[in-house]
């Protein structure tokens, strides 16, 4: 069973162009890990909590992945010039799930 981890992050205003800049810096990092399934940096339609949603075959994965040296490099920015004021992690079992259906046409 897979799990879900979310970060809700909360941005102060004008202040998202920087954390997608700093995400998109990082982009080809956290695809190499075992385990990885899927992520996406979702930006508010309305409000200024954005959220980093993480996918993973396990929470032994994840957490390797937290404890990564990339993982480190990756906050330590965070650390030091913080772009967030505030964040939650939300941690979830993925139990069921749906994705697209193909109909083919009658006779094909």
């Amino acid at each position: 069973m897979s799990i879900v981890r979310i970060n809700a992050i909360t941005v102060p205003e004008g202040a998202g162009d920087e954390l997608l800049r700093r995400f998109e810096q990082r982009v080809g990092e956290v695809e190499t890990m075992a385990g990885f399934e899927g992520f996406e940096l979702l930006r508010p339609a309305e409000g200024n909590t954005w959220y980093v949603y993480t996918r993973w075959a396990s929470e032994e994965e994840f957490l390797a992945w937290v404890r990564s040296p990339a993982f480190a490099r990756g906050h330590a920015e965070a650390s030091q010039q913080p772009v967030a004021h505030g964040a939650e992690l939300l941690s979830f079992d993925v139990v069921l799930t749906a994705g697209p259906s193909v109909v083919e046409a009658a006779g094909q």
